[in-house]
């Protein structure tokens, strides 16, 4: 399921994106760092982070993921996308729901952000303790969908 939204919602005031990205039936968890002063020391994390001057969703992601994990947006399937509440702080962040195909994790160069890489079910990801809360929740409600 594709979702899209009229031109200009969201687009001019957002802070990030975020995104589950499927490789296969898996998903790309990325392991935070564990420091004080970070939102989320340590827990498991999807690929996104901060808007940079005037970009849009897609291109926050875009350079996100090439950044943190060395993948090409541009290759993924887009299956959802919604706007939310900020967990951290007030504002608009935008999630997304890509797909990539099996096989795509031989690509992933792992960025210097974060502890490390792995795949995992979304069923493992919705049940980890040490999962970001309103990661889990927009997760889930896309699977509700």
């Amino acid at each position: 399921m594709t979702v899209s939204y009229s031109a200009g919602e969201g687009r001019e005031s957002f802070d990030g994106a975020k995104a589950a990205l499927f490789i296969g039936p898996r998903l790309l968890v990325i392991r935070r760092d564990d420091r004080p002063g970070i939102p989320h020391p340590g827990a498991l994390d999807f690929p996104g982070g901060g808007r940079e001057e005037r970009e849009t969703p897609e291109q926050t992601l875009a350079r996100e993921m090439r950044e943190e994990v060395g993948l090409e947006m541009g290759r993924a399937e887009m299956l959802w996308r919604q706007s939310f509440d900020g967990a951290t702080r007030p504002g608009l962040v935008w999630f997304f729901v890509l797909r990539m195909g099996a096989g795509a994790e031989a690509e992933i160069r792992f960025g210097d952000e974060g502890q490390g890489w792995a795949l995992m079910t979304p069923e493992a990801f919705l049940a980890a303790p040490d999962a970001i809360p309103a990661l889990q929740a927009r997760l889930g409600l896309w699977q509700a969908l």
